[in-house]
């Protein structure tokens, strides 16, 4: 069968936003492990490529088929819609990645293919399902997180409360290693899904695929970009989440990467789209508050949550108007 040009420009736009996804999303799965320096970046990222791309191919393509078919009404939307939605996950992250913003790319997803459905076919188009789960994502994100990430080092704490602090740090500085290979594992699981999932709606809206599924190689491909993505700007985010947030030990890394990897698996068994940038920011949060509540700079964390607030409007906002400018070009 042959490729239309429209599809071509859509599925270049998905990777672009798969690329920018890079940039802002992927390195929370190893921002703490780069800034206790148990890994050097390029490690840390050469681990997560690998790792991310291990992740969605172990893990099923649960949530790569809620973006592509629980979101929006494939049926009543088209190629220019999913274009729409790319432009503004693009224009909105790279804006925010220019300021060191982790933004959540599954916000800046559903928010732009949910604005550029608007868009297209009013009201009806979304679908409750769909975002039942992204609600629920919500909330595991942000309580979840926050509470693994203190129950976790507060058992830490009191386990260790007498051990020789050169033993601790060294020893989990190896476990560590560990732990932000589950995270980025996890990561690809869930993270990692939504974009293939972007990018297989764009083949069966082509054409090319007579039913939504995601082929093993749309899994490759995307998984190469967002390894790409990171290793060309990820450090932004890297020194925003490992240095600015708290400050971190190979312990508290240990412990934050943990609760957010256990927490972001779970959901991805359950087909949620959940955000990787809230569960891992809130996981150390949590960690970094059990020492104080001083320990967080909540300045720092308040313009986290704000990114986050204005991710859904903003990239809503972007998707209807591209959508309502790309459709007669379609």
């Amino acid at each position: 069968m042959e490729i239309s040009l429209s599809l071509v420009i859509v599925l270049l736009l998905v990777l672009a936003a798969e690329f920018v996804n890079g940039w802002t999303d992927a390195p929370n799965a190893i921002a703490t492990v780069v800034s206790t320096r148990v890994l050097s970046p390029l490690q840390a990222v050469t681990m997560a490529a690998a790792l991310n791309i291990a992740g969605a191919l172990a893990t099923g393509t649960a949530v790569a088929a809620t973006i592509g078919t629980g979101i929006v009404k494939p049926e009543v939307i088209g190629l220019h819609t999913v274009a729409s939605g790319m432009i503004a996950i693009v224009i909105w992250s790279t804006l925010a990645w220019r300021w060191g913003l982790p933004t959540s790319e599954t916000h800046a997803l559903v928010a732009g293919l949910a604005g550029a459905g608007l868009a297209a076919a009013g009201p009806s188009v979304l679908l409750w399902a769909g975002w039942q789960k992204v609600l629920i994502g919500l909330g595991l994100a942000t309580v979840i997180g926050f509470s693994f990430g203190f129950i976790a080092m507060v058992i830490l704490y009191r386990l260790l409360s007498r051990a020789n602090p050169t033993f601790v740090k060294t020893t989990f500085g190896r476990l560590q290693i560990l732990s932000s290979a589950f995270m980025a594992f996890s990561h690809g699981s869930n993270d990692g899904q939504k974009f293939m999932g972007a990018f297989a709606l764009a083949l069966f809206l082509g054409g090319l695929l007579p039913e939504f599924h995601v082929p093993v190689w749309v899994i490759l491909l995307c998984g190469v970009v967002i390894g790409l993505g990171t290793a060309f700007g990820g450090w932004r985010i890297i020194r925003t989440m490992g240095f600015r947030l708290t400050h971190l030990e190979p312990v508290n890394g240990f412990a934050a990467e943990t609760s957010a990897g256990i927490a972001i698996i779970i959901a991805s068994f359950l087909g949620i789209p959940l955000s990787t940038t809230q569960t891992i920011n809130t996981a150390i949060m949590g960690v970094g508050a059990t020492r104080r509540l001083s320990a967080v700079r909540w300045g720092v964390t308040g313009e986290i949550v704000m990114a986050w607030l204005l991710t859904f409007p903003a990239c809503a906002v972007l998707g209807f108007l591209f959508e309502l400018l790309l459709k007669p070009l379609f």
